[in-house]
């Protein structure tokens, strides 16, 4: 599953791309609160990037669809939860703030499936 390790790194390069631009060009353009959100979406977009390098690894010695599933669960979440927090930092729009818990359940989900696929799997043959 080498998709997911490169979906991961690409994810990886865009949050430390974005929280650069949230640390040197959104200060003092943006209400403090709203770079305090826009910060938060960079922080978990990097944390999942790191997962979904993870699950692609993970998918080298386990077969089971979770392993998959939890991949598109912590990209779906990066798009909904991360991608939200970032429109209100470059809009100031609140249009979107509602697929927030949204993202953040896929995130949770993620987690979930690649537990359970650790535990359910066979190994995979080397």
């Amino acid at each position: 599953m080498r998709i997911w390790i490169i979906a991961g790194a690409l994810n990886g390069f865009l949050a430390v791309a974005f929280g650069a631009f949230a640390a040197h060009g959104l200060r003092g353009r943006v209400p403090d609160a709203d770079l305090t959100i826009f910060q938060t979406g960079a922080h978990y977009h990097l944390v999942h990037a790191v997962a979904m390098v993870v699950v692609g690894l993970a998918a080298l010695h386990l077969r089971h669809r979770g392993v998959s599933a939890a991949g598109w669960l912590f990209l779906v979440g990066i798009l909904l939860f991360s991608g939200s927090l970032y429109s209100l930092g470059f809009t100031g729009s609140r249009a979107l703030v509602m697929l927030t818990p949204v993202g953040g359940t896929a995130f949770l989900a993620g987690w979930l499936a690649l537990a359970w696929a650790a535990l359910r799997a066979r190994p995979a043959s080397v």
